[in-house]
């Protein structure tokens, strides 16, 4: 990784980890946790009322994405769902109790403080069937084909490597696996140099890739059935977009067959129920691809 990659990576670090830190000690009594300031393009206002009651305040107050993934994503009982860069963990926690007990969802980030409070939230909302990852979405800790969908709300925009992102996220899904994406995309007439006139690295706009951009990447990745819908301006030639994508059922069957046997990491049939419904878990592992999991011993 560059120089300029790695100080644009610790930039984005440094601002979710402040937010997380407003969130966690910014409360009181009176009016509990306050929300970290977004316009009204992003933040939980995006999310439905019966949606934010829901949820504890701190989650809601946590919000930064451009979007509402968990309500495109068309979640089923019984999937594995996995949130990139999962933050104070609403989505995390929103696709829990769309999955079920027979469920789980996983949200990965690289924020150790959006991780202390994402679990903190997860433990308030007595959800039992999630777990939190500590790793990058450039290199996400879980085995190849264990996840049926992934969500992600205005943080793909973020990365330094987009295709290593794309590439991560194809290998972890299982064949017929999905996503369902909010994110920051931008018109194709801009350039690279206009989308950053628009707004910074870490506000979700100057690190966004255009229409044409993200089909390319998410085809290159070998997603099929790509839709980009934008929803709302966020700025001149920017929009607040639903992406999705799908993982051909035929892709990667041999690797699908290295997988099937005696990979855990909490997203197999080997886990026990006693080990799923002990409650929320924090997974702290090195960022690893396809030869770790970061299972719990």
């Amino acid at each position: 990784m560059s120089e300029q990659s790695t100080d644009l990576r610790e930039t984005v670090r440094e601002r979710y980890a402040a937010a997380a830190v407003k969130v966690t000690e910014g409360g009181s009594a009176c009016c509990g946790p306050q929300p970290v300031e977004v316009d009204e393009n992003f933040g939980s206002t995006l999310y439905a009322a019966d949606e934010r009651a829901a949820l504890p305040a701190e989650a809601v107050a946590a919000s930064l994405g451009c979007g509402n993934p968990t309500a495109v994503a068309e979640l089923r009982e019984g999937e594995r769902v996995l949130d990139l860069g999962s933050g104070g963990g609403i989505d995390v926690l929103l696709s829990a109790r769309r999955v079920g007990p027979a469920g789980k969802a996983y949200g990965l980030d690289m924020t150790e403080e959006m991780l202390a409070l994402a679990l903190a939230n997860a433990e308030k909302a007595g959800a039992r069937n999630v777990e939190f990852l500590k790793g990058t979405i450039e290199a996400i800790p879980l085995p190849a084909n264990t996840i049926d969908v992934v969500i992600s709300n205005c943080v793909i925009n973020l990365s330094v490597d987009k295709p290593a992102v794309f590439a991560e996220t194809f290998r972890v899904l299982r064949p017929g696996g999905r996503i369902g994406v909010s994110d920051v995309v931008a018109d194709d007439a801009l350039t690279p140099e206009q989308r950053a006139e628009r707004g910074d690295y870490v506000g979700c706009i100057a690190g966004a890739l255009s229409f044409s951009e993200y089909r390319a990447g998410l085809e290159a990745a070998g997603f099929t059935d790509v839709e980009i819908t934008p929803t709302h301006p966020v700025a001149d030639g920017m929009h607040s977009a639903i992406v999705r994508a799908t993982k051909p059922t035929t892709s990667d069957a041999n690797s699908e067959a290295r997988n099937s046997d005696g990979a855990c990491c909490g997203v197999t049939a080997c886990c026990t129920p006693s080990e799923t419904s002990a409650g929320p878990t924090l997974t702290v592992t090195e960022a690893k691809s396809a030869s770790g999991c970061g299972c719990r011993s």
